[in-house]
């Protein structure tokens, strides 16, 4: 028996034509976003090749797709471990089944494969919103989204850096001053952070918000850049402990690295409580659960994920959506702080 033939895909088609995924996507759909000469290209190959649309989505590209899409683009060492965006998406998706809207995802490799996706969704309609998250200091995703107004978009971040966009954000500044000045209570001079990368915006207003504070009571503050993983979270660990003169207190920016520190500290001989103190940024199962259990700043994630897709819904509705203002500024205290020993 000859096996049926297999389906022409958008992929296909692209390759034939030597053109992106988004600007096939733009041709078929008789979308603007494409030259004539583009366009003229991608139907002739389009129809050499046989290229027929999915009965199926053709009947709904009218129609809402009763989805909400999110790219995530994580190195999958971070993704594999680390609790925010395992929250965050629970949050998402136990409030748009409310409505029986699906959260579709997407993995990205990189930051210019995202755009892609973003740029095809737009031009097919896949989805009737979309949450940005991870936002960057002058994100082109941002810049993209604000250009072509057709998609709703929410963003994880700072209204500054939302372009206009309806954003979800916490007081960054504000939960970096209460972490210092519980640290500097406790007695600690020498403090130091561990973040996460340089070119994401929340990491931008917390490096200044730490510094500031800081320097206003007359601290001394380090910080190293890391990307997320446990890896990097223990070796900038063992870089802070191994100065000359090293901190008394760590700062970081998610679980994953906060409890890679116990470790590192452990093989360094350093007794965390009484030499070290560590806080996490965010809380999780796992830092009530390790020992010495973790001090952390508390917020619900799940909520947010919950408020941002409440947001996300109430575009879609046509509905006027403002920038929001997340207050859990809390910190859980734990074992792994304290007053130094002595």
């Amino acid at each position: 028996m000859v096996a049926e033939k297999m389906r022409v895909t958008i992929s296909d088609v692209a390759k034939a034509s030597g053109v992106s995924n988004s600007a096939v996507s733009y041709a078929l759909n008789g979308k603007a976003g494409v030259s004539k000469a583009t366009r003229d290209r991608v139907l002739n190959v389009a129809a050499q090749m046989g290229w027929r649309p999915n009965s199926a989505a053709k009947a709904l590209s009218n129609d809402a797709t009763n989805s909400v899409g999110l790219v995530l683009t994580y190195d999958t060492s971070v993704l594999s471990v680390e609790s925010f965006t395992t929250e965050l998406i629970a949050g998402l998706t136990s409030e748009l089944e409310k409505e029986g809207y699906s959260l579709l995802i997407r993995s990205s490799r990189n930051q210019q494969y995202e755009l892609d996706v973003i740029r095809e969704w737009i031009a097919s309609g896949a989805v009737d919103a979309m949450l940005v998250m991870n936002v960057e200091l002058d994100d082109p995703r941002i810049t993209l989204l604000k250009q072509d107004a057709r998609m709703p978009v929410v963003a994880l971040c700072n209204p500054s850096m939302a372009g206009g966009l309806p954003a979800l954000y916490d007081d960054e500044q504000a939960a970096a001053h209460l972490i210092v000045d519980y640290l500097n209570e406790l007695g600690h001079a020498r403090i130091a952070r561990v973040a996460g990368p340089e070119r994401l915006g929340h990491t931008f207003i917390r490096d200044n918000a730490f510094m500031e504070e800081a320097a206003a009571l007359g601290m001394t503050y380090s910080c190293f850049h890391a990307d997320y993983s446990p890896e990097q979270g223990r070796r900038c660990t063992e870089r802070l402990l191994s100065l000359p003169h090293p901190p008394t207190a760590i700062v970081y920016d998610n679980d994953v690295m906060a409890l890679a520190a116990l470790t590192a500290a452990k093989n360094m001989g350093v007794a965390v409580h009484d030499q070290l103190s560590i806080v996490s940024w965010d809380d999780s199962f796992m830092c009530e659960v390790s020992v010495p259990s973790i001090t952390a700043r508390r917020r619900n994630v799940v909520s947010q994920g919950q408020h941002a897709a409440r947001m996300l819904l109430d575009l879609i509705a046509g509905k006027h959506v403002g920038s929001i203002q997340e207050a859990d500024n809390e910190l859980v205290f734990r074992d792994s702080s304290g007053p130094l020993a002595g």
